[in-house]
């Protein structure tokens, strides 16, 4: 379980990076753009890390409040169950 968990949490975090990028630039171009939800959803499913990084890589959604208080909730959120799922899977 500890590799898988491992990995998931690298490939859900490179893609909420990469994310934010796409995000920023479709908003550069005044296109389609990335739901705040969805955004926010990948945060919550263990990416907020990557999220949070893509914010300040790129300039991007960092004057919202609900991202800059937001997402550090979220990542804090996701370490809390990270513990838990150490805690309860190696008793």
């Amino acid at each position: 379980m500890g590799q898988f968990l491992t990995w998931y949490l690298i490939i859900i975090n490179i893609y909420g990076f990469f994310m934010m990028f796409y995000d920023k630039k479709m908003a550069e171009k005044d296109k389609w753009r990335v739901e705040e939800k969805t955004l926010f959803t990948i945060a919550a499913i263990g990416g907020a890390l990557g999220i949070f990084a893509g914010m300040y890589t790129f300039k991007h959604k960092t004057l919202h409040a609900s991202f800059v208080v937001g997402v550090p909730c979220l990542f804090l959120l996701n370490l809390v169950c990270l513990y838990l799922i150490y805690r309860y899977t190696t008793m």
